[in-house]
């Protein structure tokens, strides 16, 4: 990532981090889900990937123990977090509700 993770975070329009791994079966079925949320809703989210194999000292930050963990952030701060795959409709209705 070009720019630091410290400022993308502090945006604050809502800044969804996908924590996964190229090995993570799971993380493979996510990441069309993805494509869809920032198709629906379009620049009013940042939608951002992190690979925890290579970037485990972030991953540890974030206490991320399981792929894929999906992470909402506004300001700087948490909001939301779910491990495991989450749907379209779920994660349109979270961003929503934090925009």
């Amino acid at each position: 990532m070009k720019e630091n993770l410290h400022s993308v975070l502090n945006d604050s329009k809502p800044v969804l981090v996908d924590f996964y791994a190229e090995w993570c079966g799971p993380c493979k079925m996510q990441a069309p889900v993805l494509k869809e949320v920032k198709s629906e809703i379009g620049d009013k989210v940042r939608i951002i990937k992190i690979d925890v194999d290579k970037s485990p000292v972030i991953a540890q930050q974030f206490q991320v123990s399981g792929v894929p963990t999906l992470i909402l952030f506004r300001n700087g701060q948490p909001i939301w977090r779910q491990s495991g795959l989450a749907t379209r409709k779920q994660l349109v209705d979270v961003i929503r509700q934090h925009m």
